[in-house]
């Protein structure tokens, strides 16, 4: 072991350093062969064995080396103090914790080691989890950033297996450029206008086709033209142009959807039994007989409700005060609507009908059910205000007939203006109804404006009421 400082060049050992040369290291330096290791020992004591009047190197070091350890355990065990008042985590036995007077020994065993591994692992695992419910709630708000701000969505509702939006085809007759007599005004082309924006809206929002059909062009059966039976044939063009369809529903152009919230699966055909009725007799306003008192007919021809399974229905029918409506219908793409289609569409019929019946297309569809007995079970009433409300004025003296009539606490699917061109104002129904239908499907961001708006304007109102009062007292005063 090397010595602390290196040996004195005086053959008396000693030093030439006043301070350093004193008479304890003069009488070592000069004893016999002194070991290092009892050198050693005496320089780690700190010069026990030196008086304390001289002041030698080596126990001035000695003194700063205790001085600076003292101060070192002073400040770590201060330190342990304070941690050991901190809670300890452990997911082992509560044996482990260690007993109080040894807490501020500060070392490091095996349980205090176990109890830090563990805590970090636990930390750990928190911040994975953390991290996993962070990306899990990212993912999350992206899946509906891109199907409620993408067109995803409208696929997702136009598939046929998921949304089922492709078997819906809805046909408006637009009637662009006016009727056969007379040219449309300002009036009618707003009215076309706002029917064919609120249809395209729908159709998009449910993934259905929408075919819009320029009634102007007639086609020439006979020696006249002939509106309102080309709906027919129609019909009959839009199952050939969309051949995977299997719904198509027909509707006027004085109609406006008020709720396109309601998809016409979930408010027709997923309960297709419950929301039809084939029993004409609980609404009929024509007092057809139902059914027909023959004996030459199958059961099922003569039973009431047909043979009451949703899937052999072809044709839904509202009806109104005076029978059938044809304003908003459906039909089902089958053999038997290629067969009824055939009859409708008939030259003979209109041919020797049509100065006889009134209604025309509508008519005609009544003359075959009552006298086409293969025709009633395939057919299905529906509620009119299911699919075809009328406005207050509509229907005659009928006034406000909860079966027909639009009814705004209910939130009824569809209006038809009927007959407005008839002493009503089609405009007029169209654009209140429109605004109707806006405020009542408001999100909660319009709701939230429109009422700070009306309490704005309700307080407003009411201090221009208070300040016409005064003025009205002071003028009776000054009287």
């Amino acid at each position: 072991m090397s010595l602390s400082r290196s040996p004195s060049p005086q053959p008396s050992g000693g030093w030439h350093s006043p301070g350093l040369a004193s008479s304890q290291y003069d009488g070592i330096a000069s004893s016999a062969s002194p070991s290092p290791r009892h050198f050693e020992s005496d320089y780690m004591n700190g010069g026990a064995g030196s008086s304390g009047s001289n002041v030698t190197w080596a126990s001035a070091q000695a003194r700063s080396a205790n001085v600076k350890h003292s101060q070192s355990q002073g400040f770590f065990r201060h330190f342990r103090r304070l941690s050991s008042s901190l809670p300890r985590f452990s997911h082992q036995s509560s044996t482990h914790y260690a007993e109080k007077e040894k807490l501020g020994r500060g070392r490091l065993n095996a349980d205090n080691g176990g109890n830090l591994r563990n805590s970090v692992r636990m930390i750990g695992r928190l911040v994975r989890r953390s991290r996993l419910r962070s990306a899990l709630i990212l993912f999350f708000l992206l899946f509906l950033a891109v199907f409620y701000a993408t067109p995803v969505r409208a696929l997702y509702r136009r598939t046929s297996f998921l949304g089922g939006g492709s078997r819906f085809v809805v046909i408006l007759a637009a009637n662009l450029g006016g009727g056969v007599m007379e040219w449309k005004g300002p009036r009618e082309w707003a009215i076309e206008r706002d029917s064919v924006k609120n249809k395209k809206k729908y159709v998009k929002r449910w993934g259905y086709e929408l075919e819009i059909v320029d009634m102007s062009i007639k086609k020439k059966y006979t020696h006249e033209w002939r509106e309102s039976w080309e709906k027919v044939d129609t019909i009959r063009n839009a199952m050939r142009k969309y051949p995977h369809a299997e719904w198509f529903w027909w509707l006027d152009l004085n109609t406006f959807i008020m709720e396109p919230t309601y998809s016409l699966q979930s408010h027709i055909f997923d309960s297709l039994s419950s929301t039809t009725y084939r029993d004409i007799n609980l609404y009929n306003p024509l007092n057809i007989t139902h059914p027909l008192n023959t004996s030459y007919l199958d059961p099922i021809s003569l039973s009431p409700t047909g043979d009451d399974n949703p899937s052999s229905i072809n044709l839904i029918v509202p009806q109104d005060c005076s029978g059938f409506n044809l304003g908003s219908f459906f039909v089902r793409r089958s053999v038997w609507s290629d067969r009824i289609m055939d009859l409708w569409w008939d030259p003979v019929m209109y041919e020797q009908k049509h100065m006889e019946w009134e209604h025309k297309e509508q008519d005609s569809l009544e003359y075959l059910y009552v006298n086409q007995p293969w025709v009633r079970p395939h057919v299905a009433f529906i509620p009119q205000r299911k699919v075809n409300s009328f406005p207050p004025g509509a229907c005659g003296d009928a006034g406000d007939d909860p079966k027909i009539h639009y009814q705004e606490q209910d939130r009824d699917f569809l209006v038809n203006m009927a007959g407005c061109e008839w002493g009503r104002d089609c405009w007029g129904e169209m654009y209140s109804y429109r605004q109707l239908s806006n405020r009542l499907n408001r999100n909660w961001w319009q709701k939230f404006k429109d009422g700070v708006s009306e309490t704005w304007d309700g307080l407003w109102k009411k201090d221009e009421e208070i300040t016409e009062e005064d003025v009205g007292s002071d003028q009776d005063k000054l009287s």
